[in-house]
């Protein structure tokens, strides 16, 4: 039986030409639709912190009306294809940072986006991901979040549950190696209980196959 690497940033930089694939599926093209729109006329004029940003594929929409983008991710790997993508002359950085401490980010936002990271944080770290994301937001700031909702026959199988809560898939990329990933489906209810202390005017919205988060960070 072959063992399951469980290096979360190893597999992403491992898939990174594979990555955008999980955007070809026929049955959520209605949904990245609507996704698409939503997150090219969220940032009118705003400077926009995104973590994660993988490929830039979701950086490239948020150009669509963002003044600004400081796009990070841990990866080098995942970045090299984000530079290759059309930012339609909206200023667009790009940064190696770790969710988890977001060092060497010295400039404060007026809006953050983070899309499809939310399902991969442990239950035990997901208020030290907020408060690490929003310490270099102003307050007030315009904040986006979006991730994927489990649909059986579309979503890959859940394969284990550990005793804290988290649940895993088993995922495999082209070149055969076996990929131990932590992916939570939050219900609408968790989502604003985790996110209540931080935020105002919290909105969230179920499509089929995503959900939307959106909120303006706490003022003190």
């Amino acid at each position: 039986m072959t063992t399951a690497n469980t290096d979360m940033p190893g597999y992403y930089a491992a898939r990174a030409l594979e990555y955008d694939r999980i955007y070809d599926k026929p049955e959520r093209q209605a949904d990245l639709a609507e996704l698409k729109t939503l997150i090219g006329r969220a940032f009118q004029g705003l400077d926009v912190l995104e973590i994660a940003c993988g490929t830039g594929y979701w950086t490239q929409f948020i150009a669509k009306s963002a003044a600004r983008i400081f796009a990070t991710d841990i990866n080098t790997e995942v970045l090299a294809v984000a530079k290759k993508r059309d930012y339609n002359l909206c200023w667009t950085n790009f940064g190696t940072a770790d969710v988890y401490s977001l060092t060497n980010i010295s400039d404060s936002y007026s809006a953050g986006f983070a899309g499809f990271l939310w399902s991969h944080i442990p239950l035990t770290r997901r208020s030290e991901i907020i408060r690490t994301f929003h310490t270099h937001l102003q307050p007030g700031a315009r904040v986006i979040w979006i991730d994927g909702r489990y649909v059986e026959g579309s979503s890959t199988v859940i394969d284990r549950k550990d005793e804290a809560g988290n649940t895993y898939q088993q995922r495999k990329l082209d070149n055969g190696s076996l990929h131990e990933v932590i992916k939570n489906y939050p219900t609408e209810a968790e989502l604003r209980s985790d996110f209540s202390p931080f935020a105002d005017k919290i909105e969230v919205k179920l499509l089929q196959y995503f959900w939307v988060l959106s909120y303006s960070v706490k003022v003190p």
